[in-house]
């Protein structure tokens, strides 16, 4: 069974590339991101790859790379594709590590039919959720809980990224009755070496670790 762990968001544009990306280095993990919608100047898995130090075969390929910076439903329509959940299995890894992001927010469609929550749901991967720490993260946050464990997805916690905030970053895994992983702070510069440090220093690692370790010790 592969050890896998899925990255998501309450938005675009949050910081959960460069999470995923220090994830996947401090885990040493494989990487995928099954649609990835915009490539220019590069898509997230060339940012992964640029900031996590893992080797080239440890980036996955796309299920989909569509050209435009837009919904993947839309994306695809316009690049003339039909994604098709068949295609979006997890990859067949043994007893590997692998850290998956997703496109966009929970609900983003992928097709007029398959949101990312619904497709999270049919992998049963633990989620970790992304979140702002400013104003607006208690009710996005909290939203994209409550559509996650709607549908069963096992929820691993919630990771905050960007400056620190005392209260949001306490209220929101109360109400939401998930784990804290910690906050990934602003890195500026923001290079492999300060972001492995970052995770290091901010991030709970061990108990993402324990989770995965799980995962195995509970096979037949």
């Amino acid at each position: 069974m592969t050890q896998a762990v899925v990255v998501t968001g309450t938005d675009t544009g949050i910081g959960k590339t460069v999470f995923a990306a220090g994830l996947a280095g401090a885990l040493g993990a494989h990487y995928w991101k099954p649609v990835q919608a915009g490539v220019d100047p590069e898509g997230d898995s060339e940012t992964v790859s640029r900031l996590s130090s893992l080797s080239p075969d440890h980036i996955l390929p796309e299920a989909y790379r569509l050209t435009v910076p837009a919904s993947p439903h839309l994306a695809a329509r316009m690049d003339g594709v039909t994604i098709d959940p068949a295609h979006l299995a997890l990859p067949a890894l043994g007893k590997q590590r692998l850290v998956v992001e997703g496109a966009g927010g929970v609900l983003v469609p992928l097709s007029e039919s398959l949101s990312m929550a619904d497709l999270f749901a049919k992998w049963q991967a633990p989620v970790i959720l992304c979140a702002r720490t400013g104003l607006g993260t208690i009710n996005h946050s909290l939203l994209s809980i409550e559509a996650l464990k709607a549908r069963g997805v096992p929820m691993l916690g919630v990771i905050f990224i960007g400056e620190p905030h005392g209260e949001n970053e306490r209220i929101v895994p109360l109400l939401g009755q998930v784990r804290s992983l910690g906050r990934l702070p602003v890195i500026d510069p923001l290079t492999p070496g300060g972001l492995a440090r970052a995770m290091r220093e901010s991030v709970d690692i061990s108990a993402i670790e324990a989770v995965l370790n799980a995962m195995i010790e509970g096979e037949p």
